[in-house]
C-alpha cells in the first residue's frame, strides 16, 4: 500500500453466488485533497465497490486501505477518520433532526463547542435550522439527505464517501454540497464518490474512474480523460471500446 493515499483499493474482486463477479479486480487511490469521481451505469459495480470501502460489505479478495489501515483488520481506525453518505439514508425516524445529529457526534467524541458550530454552520448552509427540531420522521427524502450530510461532516472526516450524493437533491443544495466538498479538499480531506450525473463530475473532479460490468475501463486525471473533449465524450468513447 503506498503510504499517502487516503483511500487505497488493490484488486478488490467481489463475487455474488456462483462465480459471476460484481466487481473484477479493481484498483485505485484517492490521495488528501482528490475529489475523484467513480462513474458507471447502474449496476456496474459502484456501490458494491463503495460499501466494501466502508466497511459495509464483507469481502475477501483484494485489500482496501484507509489511512494506511486496513479494512479488514483494522475496521475501527478506519471508520474513525471515514464519513459515508448512502444513496438512500436510514436515519432514526423516531429522532429529532438534532437529537440524530449529537447522537452521531457523541459517536466520534466530538466536544459541545465544535459540535455546536459546526451542526450550526452546516445547517444553516441547507437551511434546515428550523426543522431541527422535529422528528426526522416527518422529514422529506431532500431533508432527510441534508441530515445525513451534516452528520457525516461533524467530525471533520479525512475521507468522505458518497454514493450518488446528487440524487434526489434540489439545485441550491447541491450548489451547497459542491461548495462544501471544494472547502474540504482544500484543507486536504479525500473525497470518493460515485454518479452518473457527468457535468457535475467534469466540473467538480480531479481525478476519474469509469467502471463498466464490474472493471475499470478508464481512470486517471480528468485532463488524461478528457484530452479537451467532455467527461461525457471521453465516457461514451471508452464504453463503446469496451
Amino acid at each position: 500500500m503506498s503510504g499517502n493515499a487516503m483511500l487505497e483499493i488493490r484488486n478488490y474482486s467481489k463475487s455474488y453466488g456462483g462465480n459471476k463477479k460484481a466487481v473484477d479486480d479493481i484498483s485505485l487511490s484517492v490521495m488528501g485533497g482528490d475529489i475523484f469521481g467513480f462513474i458507471g451505469h447502474n449496476g456496474a459495480g459502484k456501490s458494491t465497490t463503495i460499501r466494501a470501502v466502508v466497511g459495509v460489505l464483507d469481502f475477501t479478495e483484494g485489500e482496501i486501505a484507509i489511512d494506511g489501515h486496513s479494512v479488514k483488520r483494522e475496521p475501527i481506525a478506519c471508520k474513525r477518520v471515514t464519513a459515508y453518505i448512502p444513496d438512500n439514508p436510514d436515519l432514526y425516524e423516531n429522532l429529532t433532526g438534532i437529537q440524530y445529529l449529537n447522537f452521531v457526534a457523541d459517536v466520534f467524541g466530538i466536544g459541545a463547542a465544535e459540535r455546536e458550530a459546526r451542526i450550526q454552520k452546516y445547517a444553516d448552509l441547507f437551511e434546515i435550522t428550523d426543522a431541527l427540531g422535529d422528528l426526522i420522521g416527518s422529514y422529506s427524502h431532500g431533508m432527510k439527505q441534508k441530515t445525513a450530510i451534516i452528520s457525516a461532516l461533524i467530525h471533520e472526516p479525512k475521507l468522505l464517501v458518497l454514493d450518488e450524493p446528487f440524487v434526489g437533491l434540489d439545485p441550491k443544495a447541491t450548489f451547497t454540497l459542491k461548495e462544501i466538498m471544494r472547502e474540504m479538499c482544500q484543507k486536504g480531506t479525500a473525497i470518493f464518490f460515485s454518479t452518473h450525473v457527468l457535468d457535475v463530475a467534469e466540473k467538480l473532479c480531479n481525478k476519474v474512474a469509469i467502471i463498466k460490468h464490474g472493471r475499470i475501463i478508464a481512470s486517471g486525471t480528468m485532463e488524461e480523460l478528457t484530452e479537451g473533449h467532455s467527461l461525457e465524450e471521453a465516457f461514451l468513447e471508452a464504453d463503446g471500446n469496451e
